[in-house]
This record gives structure tokens, C-alpha cells and sequence, in this order.
């Protein structure tokens, strides 16, 4: 897998970029601005751009605004944004369009380094990946909002999961349940939620996602 890192900050750019060389990541390049993001992507055409949200030169939402730009000439690649704080406005902003190909992390989750890796490769292969805190994010700014207020607390746990791109599987391991139980869980909140149960894990998660933007 080929990234392209974008971060002004030089500690924190080498940094993640020493971390995914040692795990075996091809890191193609780094830079520190949006225009050199952008035309790095162009020049190496990577798997993902890791894309820090506030860069120069006034270190608002440029990051957000390049990111745009690549998913418009690049509709392929994968995107996984950073940020050091929970911004869930900016989040939506991203999930308007589509969320495939697309992950949005806080920076303290790049310490977890086989997570940050493994959210690396579900956003290169098409997948979309929520930090934990982001989700809580969108599920407490819709707590209130239509169907969202007939689920269980237990179902919102699960919903939460699966927003973060957990498998059935993975969601049971998470809560210790069993596979069974998951999968009433899951088929409870489509019917609560209206939305189609289909065999495709990903095609949930994205249905979800949408859901939740709306």
C-alpha cells in the first residue's frame, strides 16, 4: 500500500510516517501544505492521502477543502482525514458526497499503530472508517432526531460499531456477545431505521452512514 502524508507540523508528519514505514507502509511522500499535498497525488497517485484538516495558511479547513479536491480528480483513492480534535461539522461536510474510501481519525489513534494500519487498508479497499469519538458525535447530535430515538441503548452501541466498520463478528468480540445476538441486534436497527438489510458489510456500514448525516 502507497500513502501520501499532509501535515505542517514536521514532528507529527515524520513521525507518522516513520511509524507506517516500520510496519511496512510505502510511505511516497509528505508535505506540508495543501498544494503540496496536491500535487504529490498527482505525481504518485497513492492508495490513500492522510490529510491533517487544518493546514496553511490559515489553518482553518484547507486540509477538508484538498481533500474535496482529490476525491473530485482522484474518485478512486482513499482519503483518511486527521484531526486533533472532534469536529463533527467537518465530518459531515466529507460524508455529504459519499464515504466510501474515506476515514476520519483523531490523531491519538495514530499510537495504536495496528488499528491505524488496519484503518488504512479498509480505506484503500474501498471502505470508510469513523473514530469512536466522532461517531458519538453524529449519534448525539441525532439523539433526538426520528427514528434514532427508538433504539435500545444496547442497539446504539452496536450502531455505533458498525459505523466504525466492524463486522458482525467484530462487534460481538467488542461487546462480548454472541454472533447470534449481533445479528438480532443488526436486524432490529434496520427495521427501527428503515433501511435495507443487505448481505454486504460494507454496503451497511455506508447505508449507516448515510443515515446518519441525513
Amino acid at each position: 500500500m502507497r500513502v501520501v502524508i499532509a501535515d505542517d507540523n514536521l514532528i507529527v508528519r515524520a513521525g507518522v510516517a516513520a511509524l507506517l514505514r516500520d510496519a511496512g507502509i510505502d510511505v511516497v511522500a509528505e508535505a506540508s501544505d495543501p498544494d503540496g499535498l496536491l500535487r504529490d497525488v498527482d505525481a504518485h497517485e497513492p492508495d490513500v492521502a492522510i490529510v491533517d484538516v487544518r493546514m496553511p495558511p490559515t489553518h482553518t479547513d484547507e486540509g477538508l477543502r484538498a481533500a474535496h479536491a482529490i476525491r473530485e480528480h482522484h474518485p478512486g483513492m482513499g482519503i483518511l482525514i486527521l484531526s486533533e480534535h472532534v469536529e463533527v461539522g467537518m465530518a459531515l461536510q466529507l460524508l455529504a458526497a459519499s464515504p466510501e474510501r474515506l476515514g476520519y481519525l483523531l490523531k491519538q489513534r495514530v499510537q495504536e499503530i495496528e488499528d491505524f494500519v488496519g484503518t488504512l487498508r479498509r480505506v484503500a479497499a474501498g471502505g470508510s472508517a469513523l473514530d469512536p469519538q466522532i461517531v458519538s458525535g453524529l449519534l448525539s447530535a441525532n439523539h433526538d432526531a426520528g427514528p434514532l430515538r427508538t433504539l435500545t441503548p444496547r442497539e446504539r452501541e452496536v450502531l455505533q460499531l458498525m459505523a466504525e466498520g466492524l463486522s458482525n463478528q467484530g462487534i460481538a468480540d467488542a461487546l462480548a456477545i454472541t454472533l447470534r445476538s449481533t445479528e438480532k441486534y443488526v436486524s432490529s436497527i434496520f427495521a427501527k431505521l428503515d433501511l435495507p438489510d443487505t448481505r454486504g458489510e460494507q454496503r451497511r456500514v455506508l447505508a449507516v452512514l448515510r443515515y446518519l448525516r441525513a
